[in-house]
């Protein structure tokens, strides 16, 4: 009983890559959010992680409320910045809409900058004085200080982009008469 073929093939062939064969379509650039902000956005993930580690390391506490804070804002924005680097780094910036990606990036900056500051500031008063605590707090001081920092300049491009974006009024147009 032949009933031929049941099974046909059911995956295509994986076209040539536009880039050509054996090179991927992943490209990386520290230019993208401005030469300005490269840096900072690289010394955020650094600090975030250095904070993280440093707090990692602290093996007691006495009062660990400002510890376990100090550990869930720092691990969080390490990844935040982690996945705000990779966006904004590689070519998968360019496959995606650039004003959310602005817009997320503003605030993630912001709330991560104002929280890593609470997180520090709690820590730096609970902790034991021990020295990886006293590492982490500085690193999260340092770390909280570069996002805002990091706010400042974003919030200064768009005032920048803003005063560029609207024409002035020509002066005789305010003095004409409406009715003229």
């Amino acid at each position: 009983m032949d009933n031929g073929d049941v099974y046909n093939p059911t995956t295509e062939g994986v076209p040539a890559s536009a880039n050509g064969p054996g090179r991927s379509s992943c490209s990386f650039s520290l230019t993208r959010p401005s030469r300005l902000r490269a840096p900072v956005k690289l010394a955020e993930l650094v600090l975030s992680l250095a904070a993280f580690i440093c707090e990692e390391v602290v093996s007691r506490c006495t009062q660990c409320g400002g510890l376990y804070f100090f550990e869930f804002v720092s691990c969080s924005a390490f990844l935040l910045s982690l996945l705000v680097v990779i966006v904004c780094f590689t070519s998968l910036y360019d496959r995606v809409d650039q004003s959310k990606v602005k817009k997320s990036d503003f605030y993630i900056t912001l709330i991560t900058g104002l929280m890593f500051l609470i997180a520090s500031v709690t820590f730096a008063c609970t902790s034991d004085g021990t020295s990886p605590e006293t590492a982490a707090v500085v690193f999260g001081f340092l770390a909280s200080i570069v996002f805002l920092i990091d706010f400042g300049l974003l919030k200064f491009e768009n005032v920048q982009k803003s005063q560029t974006r609207k024409p002035e009024v020509p002066q005789t147009t305010l003095t004409q008469p409406l009715n003229g």
